[in-house]
């Protein structure tokens, strides 16, 4: 008896209706589209690209989760199509996809695996993890050659289905902010968190898009003033099974197995198809706002994991297709893992990259999103030699008459070799700048980094972006983001505290270049308090006043805390929900109004959000530099200055040198501002340079009469011309 024989009887025996034969429909578009047929009645076209399959059932479930198969009876162009009279919105459905099984060639069909379309627009259900869902034996005796035994239990019942959906709005009534990259001011937030504990969203709201949509909300962001949500992943995605079995799940969300879905967790309305008209008054409320929506897309990998995991969808439909195999010590057992994920899309392969463009214009043209942040970006530009620059998905987004027009964020960097492309990659793309995360958190916890790199990252990083015509706002610029501590466990930990995860202290990075000010974690110490609560405000003036587009981690600007877990991506619960309570608290109101109060600024004064690089020199014979940096002393720096450690820095924007011109083409001018930096332990007397001094800042509070406290900052304006 083989290993295939044995499990037969594990495999339900369920009857079947018979189906009606399906009309031979279109090979385009991909997944399933509601309208009418041939004879002008109402149905649903169905098409699947599946090259190597020798069959491809349409499986249909009704309301009481009965499954109808239909074979599909048409291929073009290695595409399954068919079209069925009298489905309709609401139906759910998913495929069963015949082929070889040999793992050995990278073929791993198994119609035995209800398989989520690719190209559904909504996900009904969960993935529950059971391991029925895998396609092969996932407790097989001999674990090393497990991956090579068909598993042949139905799935059906263990995981979720893809909705028809009708969807005609025209987003004629929707009016998009479009704000300049140099205006952006970006807030980093994840749907569910933000909104769960918010007192003024109903409860059964929390947790959704409408919550987010709700006036409570917006008008909070409003009130803050950043120009852009930037959403953590809303694509449907699923829990590792390592999670489900520790009782967890996948709280971030960066685990995509349904690319055009918003993910159904997170709707107040239904899962069959009411998702996305609630995304999309969602979208159309914070537009109104004159707030821009930012996705955090992962294309990188997929939930179905390695070679061990489930198969959801691609491993059972193209499982060659569509990832990259043979690397490893399996051949094409295994999967080439770039991400850390146990899995990376191919995107040599030009289906794997029409299937993420196609993702990407439905976002942007059909749900209204402004832009798109890459997760691990680098894993998109791999070709068969690394990371190419030139790379045929970058060239296919940056020719797009769409998507070249909306923001493009990269996350720059990825797991394998040669994977970190900070400032490598082409103009259009804006990227994370983790060198100005390391370079400011280093300067204000005492690592003194030379004043050079300080320098660069505090106006713009010309070092990194100034190649091939690049401006400023290709740096976004972050102290946090989800990934690492908050703002306020930056300056209360010195390690990471992940107990809760379950994983023995072995995930989260130790790389933290945190400080704990004298205290690890929450302190009765008014010392330790007081120190920590400066430092927040250093760090985040230091953000708001930089060159370059910030972004702000929700919370942040008024303590958010998660006592310490760096982490968080399976806290589904108080450690990772914004606990809005900590506005009610002096320390921290005071803390949202300055954050408030630096953003007002900034979008005051184009000075401090210059959209060309500084060039230190005078434009013209006898004319005044744009950017001069002094030292304490008040001199100007010299060569050896610039490239030694030092915990002091002035840095002067003279607003009557800016190179910038309106849209008449007059040149711009601005109020000069002196930003003043002490990271040491002693207080400094700084010599200002000529000119009237108005004082607008002081972390430590001080009045300007006084030397700069230690481990504080000053913000000065002069008025008008020198």
């Amino acid at each position: 008896m083989t290993a295939f024989q044995e499990l037969e009887h594990l495999a339900p025996q369920t009857a079947q209706l018979p189906p009606a034969a399906p009309w031979p429909g279109s090979w385009q578009p991909l997944g399933a589209r509601y309208r009418h047929g041939a004879d002008g009645s109402h149905g649903t076209n169905f098409a699947l690209w599946a090259p190597g399959a020798e069959a491809v059932e349409l499986c249909l479930f009704d309301e009481e989760g009965v499954e109808t198969r239909h074979p599909l009876p048409e291929q073009t162009f290695q595409t399954w199509h068919g079209y069925l009279p009298g489905v309709t919105p609401g139906r759910r459905y998913g495929y069963r996809v015949h082929g070889r099984w040999d793992p050995w060639t990278g073929a791993r069909w198994n119609p035995a695996k209800l398989l989520l379309d690719p190209y559904a627009r909504a996900v009904d259900g969960v993935f529950t993890g059971h391991g029925a869902c895998c396609g092969s034996v996932r407790d097989w005796p001999e674990p090393d050659v497990a991956d090579t035994v068909r598993d042949n239990r139905d799935s059906a019942p263990y995981t979720a289905r893809g909705v028809v959906v009708h969807d005609d709005d025209d987003w004629s009534d929707d009016r998009r902010p479009k704000t300049p990259w140099a205006e952006t001011v970006i807030y980093e937030l994840h749907v569910r968190g933000f909104t769960m504990r918010h007192p003024g969203i109903p409860p059964e709201l929390r947790g959704t898009y409408a919550g987010l949509a709700h006036p409570a909300a917006i008008d909070y962001l409003t009130s803050l003033g950043v120009t852009a949500v930037e959403l953590l992943p809303v694509h449907q995605f699923a829990s590792e099974d390592h999670l489900h079995q520790r009782g967890l799940s996948n709280y971030w969300g960066y685990n995509s197995i349904g690319w055009f879905a918003p993910h159904g967790g997170y709707s107040a309305s239904g899962t069959r198809g009411q998702q996305v008209g609630e995304f999309k008054r969602m979208v159309r409320a914070l537009h109104q706002a004159g707030i821009e929506v930012i996705l955090d897309v992962v294309y990188n990998h997929t939930a179905e994991g390695g070679a061990g995991g489930p198969t959801l969808s691609l491993r059972g439909i193209d499982n060659a297709g569509y990832y990259r195999l043979g690397h490893g010590s399996r051949g094409s057992r295994g999967y080439d893992d770039y991400t850390g994920c146990g899995n990376t899309l191919d995107t040599r392969q030009p289906q794997t990259v029409r299937l993420i463009t196609d993702s990407l214009r439905y976002w942007a043209a059909e749900m209204g999103v402004d832009g798109f942040r890459f997760d691990l970006a680098a894993a998109l530009a791999r070709g068969d030699d690394g990371v190419d620059m030139r790379h045929p998905f970058l060239a296919a987004v940056s020719q797009d008459p769409f998507l070249s027009r909306v923001k493009l964020i990269a996350e720059p960097w990825d797991v394998g070799h040669g994977g970190y492309q900070v400032g490598n990659f082409p103009p259009l793309w804006a990227e994370w700048n983790d060198k100005y995360r390391d370079t400011v958190r280093d300067f204000w916890r005492g690592a003194r980094p030379d004043v050079a790199e300080l320098g660069y990252r505090l106006s713009g990083s010309s070092d990194l972006y100034q190649r091939g015509g690049r401006r400023p706002y290709a740096s976004v610029n972050f102290i946090t983001a989800h990934d690492g501590f908050t703002l306020r466990d930056l300056v209360s930990y010195d390690g990471k505290h992940n107990e809760a995860n379950g994983e023995d202290g072995r995930d989260g990075t130790d790389d933290n270049r945190s400080w704990n000010c004298g205290a690890e974690g929450e302190t009765e110490d008014t010392g330790v308090r007081e120190l920590r609560q400066r430092q927040t405000r250093n760090l985040l003036a230091t953000l708001l006043l930089a060159s370059g587009v910030p972004m702000l981690t929700a919370g942040d600007e008024f303590g958010r805390t998660q006592g310490g877990n760096n982490n968080a991506y399976c806290q589904d619960n108080e450690t990772s929900w914004v606990d809005w309570s900590l506005l009610e608290l002096p320390e921290w109101r005071t803390l949202h109004e300055l954050t408030a109060e630096l953003i007002r600024l900034r979008r005051a004064h184009p000075v401090l959000r210059q959209r060309a690089f500084f060039s230190g020199r005078a434009a013209t014979p006898g004319g005044q530099r744009d950017l001069t940096w002094y030292t304490a002393r008040g001199t100007e720096m010299t060569e050896a200055d610039w490239f030694a450690p030092t915990a002091q820095l002035g840095m002067l924007l003279n607003g009557d040198a800016m190179s910038e011109r309106d849209q008449h083409g007059c040149p711009l001018t601005d109020d000069s501002f002196l930003l003043l930096l002490n990271a040491a332990d002693q207080p400094v007397e700084f010599t200002l340079p000529a000119g009237g001094w108005e004082l607008l800042l002081d972390t430590a509070r001080h009045p300007a009469d006084r030397p700069l406290a230690a481990r504080s900052l000053r913000l000065l304006r002069r008025h008008g011309p020198r």
